[in-house]
């Protein structure tokens, strides 16, 4: 049976520059600017990484915290037509047109439920229930207090090198000729600029369009890695004696070379109800404890994890992460479960390939959505661990500067406008503009 989008759509409108669903949660939309990839030193990474607990911290209880990562494969296009047309730039131009890269944007969704709001599960979800109904209108009051927290969420962001722009309501909905921030995911849109409606399948294959999609999963505590962190050492460029650091998820980000959406779920519940929780369910496992091992192993588990949390005075919370990759080649579907696997291997996690629940946890993926994400897919665990799996980087960025060179992308050889003279001063970056030069043996002839 096909269904219109706009019939089933969990959206109900955007107002005030919020995303209003139809069960009333309210979500505020951010674009995220990250520092660049390998420009980070250890005392960095774990600036970042204490200034995003800090951060998640100050949003109230029954928030939620969902971070989306869009790495699009992109192609280098020459200005061929600009001012300047000199024979070195013309044969640069040339030089670098077409040339691959992976484009990447972030936004940050911080979505606040109503009271009362029923948790979703994989049998309980806004793309299974016909008629959406809101269960409670939402007052200017209620509005102002999440804007506040949202506001302290962003600053302290921005004083810790990661920079945070609120969308207005005409950034987030499409416009006659730019793709909205809701239809740009519900169709894999890859130009911005060009809204095409797609078909789309999530019951016998996951479709969207003419692209095959997969998704996996880290959503299960059986499947995360021993041990986490705010970095991890980067081998290609590491050695013995010294270790190069990048973000302890960078291989499911900009290393990751295909098509595909990185999202983080952060759930921010009410801390006192979870530990009555899990404290019942400590005191249920030690009167099981004697029939079973196990139940004397997942007894000392929760008593820990207790433990913990009051001596320490964590935030516990739950997490799901889950990458979801796309090509419009059915033959290539291998080859992106490999590329997968081996960035989750790269973080001793392992993949898990959802095919009954990919179509709930996609669906929870739409922007304003995440509330209705199943709990179930969910693993509990503390702010500072599920920071750790937060993407922290981006592509290099074209200094704004007019003066300036041309250098290549690290990672693809996209040429990037650096300013190595002005820029580094004003940034504090160094005091003077000295250079040194080392080259091959025809720099040294002209140097000489």
């Amino acid at each position: 049976m096909e269904k219109w989008l706009e019939e089933v759509m969990p959206i109900m409108d955007v107002e005030h520059d919020c995303i209003l669903s139809k069960q009333g949660d309210i979500s505020i939309v951010f674009k995220v600017t990250l520092p660049e990839v390998f420009t980070q030193s250890d005392d960095n990474y774990e600036a970042l990484h204490q200034a995003l607990i800090k951060a998640i911290k100050v949003l109230p209880k029954a928030s939620i915290f969902h971070k989306q990562d869009f790495f699009i494969q992109s192609k280098y296009k020459a200005d061929f037509e600009k001012a300047d047309n000199s024979f070195l730039t013309r044969s640069s131009d040339r030089f670098f047109n077409e040339r691959p890269f992976l484009a990447h944007d972030c936004f940050i969704y911080l979505t606040k439920k109503p009271a009362g709001r029923k948790s979703a599960s994989s049998v309980f979800s806004s793309l299974l229930r016909p008629t959406i109904v809101p269960e409670q209108t939402i007052s200017k009051t209620a509005l102002q207090d999440f804007e506040d927290s949202a506001g302290q969420f962003a600053r302290i962001l921005s004083d810790n090198g990661i920079v945070l722009k609120r969308l207005k309501t005409d950034e987030i909905v499409s416009q006659r000729n730019k793709v909205g921030l809701i239809e740009r995911y519900c169709t894999l849109s890859e130009n911005p600029d060009h809204l095409l409606v797609k078909d789309m399948e999530l019951k016998d294959q996951f479709r969207i369009g003419d692209n095959h999609c997969q998704l996996y999963t880290l959503g299960d505590v059986t499947d995360l890695p021993a041990l986490c962190g705010s970095r991890i050492n980067y081998d290609q460029y590491s050695t013995d004696r010294t270790k190069f650091s990048i973000g302890f998820a960078s291989a499911l980000g900009l290393l990751l070379p295909c098509n595909h959406i990185y999202n983080q779920f952060v759930f921010i519940g009410d801390t006192g109800q979870t530990m009555k929780k899990l404290e019942s369910k400590r005191l249920r496992l030690q009167s099981l404890a004697a029939y079973s091992r196990e139940n004397t192993i997942a007894r000392d588990a929760v008593g820990d994890f207790l433990n913990e949390c009051v001596r320490e005075q964590r935030l516990p919370v739950k997490a799901h992460f889950n990458v979801l990759v796309w090509t419009d080649n059915r033959s290539e579907l291998k080859e992106l479960k490999n590329l997968v696997t081996s960035a989750l291997a790269q973080m001793e996690a392992t993949a898990k390939q959802e095919t009954a629940g990919a179509a709930q946890i996609y669906w929870a993926g739409i922007p304003g959505n995440a509330a209705d994400f199943p709990m179930n897919d969910t693993f509990d665990t503390f702010a500072e661990q599920a920071c750790c799996f937060l993407n922290l980087e981006t592509g290099y960025q074209d200094s704004i500067s007019p003066v300036g060179i041309r250098l290549g992308d690290r990672l693809t050889g996209k040429p990037v406008h650096v300013d190595i003279s002005d820029e580094p001063v004003k940034k504090g970056i160094c005091t003077n503009r000295n250079k040194f030069v080392l080259g091959p043996s025809p720099c040294r002839a002209i140097l000489h």
